[in-house]
């Protein structure tokens, strides 16, 4: 997450993933002893309603160019109102209290970060799309959950998503590959049936 982030098309590609993922979440077979929840439920209203809501201007910036990055709207002189709550939105880390210590269930993908001798995933950020911190502008950090699994877990594709199931705490991470605002203890991972 290091790398320069755009925002134009690489972001809302991310976040209609984002929404179609959390849309689709309700097919599968849960465990009655977590609750199942959606990405968009850990982001308070006002941070969905503003990145629903990008300035026009965005439409206009060509993918990749220097205007295009999370650096260049905050270095805008002018902004309108909706820019600065959009650029806001973005790099969020305000949380729903009400998740705080609580089980639940959720879809995601794996970012890994550490891995143990036998090259299982131990520590990792679960994010809501494939891409993320990736090959796309990130999630903003109220959208990503940092994880541990001491059992580990083998990832041989990033593009795999999983369901997680574990106990959601509040607690911001940070390292060079990004920030979020959740941490998860995690009870269970297994494969996502599309």
């Amino acid at each position: 997450m290091n790398r320069k982030i755009t925002l134009s098309r690489h972001y809302s590609c991310g976040f209609i993933l984002l929404l179609l993922l959390a849309f689709t979440s309700t097919q599968a077979a849960s465990n009655p002893s977590y609750d199942e929840i959606e990405w968009i439920e850990l982001m308070p209203k006002s941070d969905l309603d503003a990145l629903l809501d990008p300035p026009d201007f965005l439409v206009e910036i060509k993918d990749g160019s220097d205007l295009d990055s999370v650096e260049a709207l905050s270095g805008m002189k002018q902004k309108s109102e909706n820019a600065e709550r959009f650029e806001q939105a973005l790099t969020s880390t305000r949380v729903i209290q009400s998740f705080d210590k609580k089980q639940v269930r959720i879809p995601g993908f794996i970012v890994p970060l550490s891995s143990d001798e036998q090259h299982r995933v131990v520590e990792f950020f679960i994010v809501p799309y494939f891409g993320a911190c990736l090959h796309m502008p990130p999630p903003p950090p109220n959208q990503i959950i940092y994880g541990t699994f001491k059992e580990g877990i083998k990832v041989s594709q990033l593009d795999v998503a999983f369901w997680f199931e574990g106990t959601i705490n509040i607690e911001t991470n940070s390292n060079d590959t990004g920030t979020s605002a959740y941490a998860m203890t995690l009870d269970s991972i297994e494969g996502y049936e599309y």
